[in-house]
């Protein structure tokens, strides 16, 4: 006969208060960001900003800082960065799609935001949410200059460099391939090993978490 399992209401109601109440005394974005700009301090955690930042902060603003005070919070509208503009020709930009506003800020400076971002004249296919909203380098575009970064048209890409191997990673190439080949010679109409000089992989956070996914997947799941 199966036991019945024990349901413990009391146990399973007070695990959800704990969890409850950690939830709501984590610090919101507002009181982490927060800043005091006579010294360059953050009150919450008590690092002082880099020296480089602070002319940025002193003169640019944060994309809460110009969403809070748009029609719709920005939705719509395009939002580039200063060192973007500074770094290279090619617009660089977001497009905001979504917004979600942190009410409990004193003037609902602080958020998430979501938008498409096109770097360098490439845009990306999904919508995704914006990084490092809490710089001090955001800039609205004017919308007689939204159609000049959308017409944009990056130049095609040139071929794909190669380089040979360094001395020792190319004896380490052969050997491997002697090898596969069942430990005769290099084999006389093999070509050379060479290295493309163009990087095709994004070394992104959902880059380095597919391939935990995939590790995870070939190894299996622990019983």
């Amino acid at each position: 006969m199966v036991k019945k399992k024990r349901i413990r209401l009391i146990a399973e109601m007070a695990r959800k208060v704990r969890a409850y109440r950690e939830l709501k005394a984590r610090p919101r974005d507002s009181q982490r960001y927060a800043l005091d700009y006579d010294t360059m301090k953050r009150p919450f955690t008590g690092k002082t900003l880099p020296v480089l930042a602070w002319e940025d902060v002193r003169k640019e603003s944060r994309l809460f800082s110009l969403l809070a005070g748009m029609r719709l919070f920005g939705v719509g509208r395009i939002f580039t960065r200063k060192s973007w503009v500074e770094d290279h020709p090619e617009p660089s930009y977001w497009q905001i799609t979504k917004v979600k506003v942190d009410y409990t800020a004193e003037n609902m400076d602080h958020g998430k935001a979501w938008g498409v971002l096109t770097s360098k004249g490439r845009t990306e296919a999904e919508p995704r949410e914006v990084d490092k909203a809490v710089y001090h380098d955001w800039r609205l575009v004017p919308r007689h200059e939204e159609q000049r970064f959308r017409d944009f048209a990056p130049a095609p890409e040139g071929p794909v460099r190669y380089v040979a191997y360094p001395p020792l990673l190319r004896a380490v190439l052969l050997a491997q391939r002697r090898g596969a080949l069942g430990g005769g010679a290099a084999g006389g109409g093999a070509p050379e090993p060479l290295l493309p000089l163009r990087r095709d992989v994004l070394l992104s956070k959902d880059y380095f978490r597919k391939q935990e996914q995939e590790r995870r997947g070939e190894q299996g799941t622990p019983v």
